[in-house]
């Protein structure tokens, strides 16, 4: 994913490429149609994962899944994916692993086991 300054000296919508798809979109109309703190890049990454089954170049999820039952999700921020494990953890008292796209991968458990 890119982000082109433009020469206005604004900021032009980012680009997304995806070599296995061999395209790039440019994404003006999701930056234009999402509303501030949107995250029109990171819904459209999930969006194309959804549609195609996997991520844009240089897109790597965050990925939680408890080790008791079948939940789990994939987010593109730290922060959301441990926020989860941890609500999770903490409602079921079931352990959760978090796989981070770096490989720390942390384990997260309920504060009272």
């Amino acid at each position: 994913m890119t982000d082109h300054s433009a020469p206005d000296g604004g900021t032009e919508a980012p680009t997304v490429s995806c070599s296995r798809c061999g395209r790039e979109w440019d994404l003006d109309r999701e930056v234009s149609e999402v509303p501030p703190g949107g995250h029109a890049i990171e819904q459209f990454a999930l969006d194309h994962e959804r549609h195609t089954g996997h991520y844009p170049d240089d897109v790597r999820p965050w990925t939680v899944r408890c080790r008791r039952c079948p939940d789990g999700e994939r987010f593109l921020a730290e922060g959301p994916a441990r926020r989860w494990a941890e609500t999770h953890a903490r409602h079921t008292r079931h352990t959760v692993d978090v796989e981070a796209p770096t490989g720390d991968d942390v384990v997260v458990t309920a504060d009272d086991e």
